[in-house]
């Protein structure tokens, strides 16, 4: 096993390709180029776009099949550690909201741990509004996982029509050989 992002598409590049959208609120998911309006230059070069939600709820979600990513039961039965890596910001003129839940599930699409941290709600007045990490290592979850489910999104505060609300981007999903 090497390590390597189960996600694909994770920045945008590819448009919304590989994406399942479960929520499109207001003016649904868009793709936009660093550092975007408003926004902070990203600590990684080669990131060069970043998913936008709008003024209504945006979710996306693309889940992963551990077996077809040719990783064996054997394998996966031993429980490697799965690091999970998202980053997110909001805007100077408009605050947002952030959530984030990664589900590792068995054969029957069955939970078998879950990592959802709560709502982030970021502020232009009290926040620097730069690119933030959110990271998470399942380890100890017990056998039987063969997909990961990963969702992340968010919105705007102010509800203003356009793509004001969170921005996310260089999202991960890795099985630690």
């Amino acid at each position: 096993m090497e390590k390597r992002n189960l996600l694909k598409n994770p920045c945008g590049e590819g448009q919304m390709e590989f994406w399942e959208i479960t929520e499109n609120g207001g003016n649904e998911w868009r793709v936009e180029e660093m550092p975007g309006d408003c926004g902070s230059a990203f600590c990684d070069e080669a990131v060069k776009t970043f998913f936008v939600t709008s003024f209504e709820r945006c979710l996306k979600k693309q889940e992963v099949d551990l077996l077809a990513e040719e990783y064996s039961p054997e394998e996966l039965d031993a429980q490697p550690a799965i690091e999970v890596e998202d980053w997110y910001s909001g805007r100077t003129d408009c605050g947002c909201t952030y959530e984030l839940s990664v589900c590792l599930l068995d054969e029957n699409h069955e939970v078998i741990a879950e990592f959802k941290p709560s709502e982030v709600t970021l502020d232009p007045d009290c926040d620097d509004c730069s690119w933030k990490k959110v990271t998470h290592t399942f380890t100890d979850y017990g056998p039987g996982v063969r997909y990961i489910s990963f969702e992340h999104g968010g919105q705007d505060t102010k509800y203003w029509e356009g793509w004001f609300g969170v921005r996310v981007t260089g999202s991960s999903v890795t099985v630690q050989p």
